[in-house]
């Protein structure tokens, strides 16, 4: 089989199987079966190994099976980073990118050292990030020992081991006072659950429900925590569609006054506040 021939055999299932960005997956997905894209570019007829070829369909089985294909991968992108992902873990979303944008710019304004609390941690895609970017420490706590794993090879991955503390616990638990609380919490509600797409339905359920209207991880956190985040100091989550009055009131039920941004999509994802 040619090189080309495959690629048009994967697209052309992807394609099929209604897949939007068909061409970018089936290139991808032939990387790692050890053909490099520009490989096919410059050698469309060339001759593919018959372990090549197995290889390869047998990552598209997978991907047609509805596995993401960031676990197929075992790798994704955030941030400008690599972050190793797998069942167990919830993937990074460039929409998460928000809200590190917003820490990333409060913690800019500090000198010295601060103190980053990254709460539902998973990956590790907030406070690695933070840590990487800015003169910050992260403290990451995560409860699934599945995704803990994923977090403390991100840490090592990513060069940030002096900066960065890992705890296998609960995001309910007080870990003292920090400069800055960001968290992605699980915030899809019931109804959510029941309509999820077919690649969602392999990430854990922990990472994604957040409670029949979605809000319980909200009440807790910020009930826990806003106590625990030093003057003047920056408390930040992302949210679903249409949580920002919600989630804008919880926050001033604890004492802070709420603000909330959009997405590149217009979306409010983002609410955060700083602690007068």
């Amino acid at each position: 089989m040619e090189n080309r021939e495959l690629l048009r055999e994967m697209i052309c299932a992807l394609s099929d199987n209604g897949m939007e960005n068909a061409g970018f997956e089936a290139n991808q997905l032939l990387e790692l079966s050890g053909i490099p894209r520009m490989k096919v570019i410059t050698d469309p007829s060339g001759a593919v190994s018959e372990r090549a070829v197995d290889n390869a369909r047998a990552y598209l089985e997978r991907r047609l099976s509805g596995e993401p294909l960031q676990y197929i991968l075992g790798e994704w992108e955030f941030y400008g980073l690599p972050f190793k992902v797998g069942k167990g873990v919830l993937i990074p979303r460039q929409d998460t990118e928000l809200l590190v944008d917003i820490a990333k710019e409060f913690l800019s304004n500090f000198p010295e050292g601060e103190s980053v609390l990254d709460l539902c941690a998973g990956s590790g895609c907030i406070g690695i990030s933070l840590a990487k970017y800015c003169n910050a420490e992260a403290v990451l706590v995560e409860k699934s020992p599945e995704a803990f794993e994923y977090l403390r090879r991100n840490i090592t991955l990513n060069g940030v081991e002096e900066k960065c503390g890992a705890v296998l616990g609960d995001c309910f638990d007080e870990y003292g006072e920090f400069s800055a609380i960001v968290s992605n919490p699980p915030y899809l509600t019931i109804s959510d659950m029941k309509n999820l797409q077919r690649e969602v339905r392999f990430e854990p359920e922990l990472a994604l429900y957040g409670g029949d209207d979605g809000l319980d991880y909200y009440r807790r956190l910020l009930k826990v925590h806003a106590k625990n985040l030093k003057k003047n100091g920056l408390f930040v989550v992302e949210i679903g569609i249409g949580e920002e009055k919600p989630v804008m009131e919880i926050f001033r039920e604890n004492g802070l006054e709420p603000s909330c941004e959009k997405d590149l999509n217009g979306i409010y994802r983002v609410v955060y506040a700083i602690k007068n």
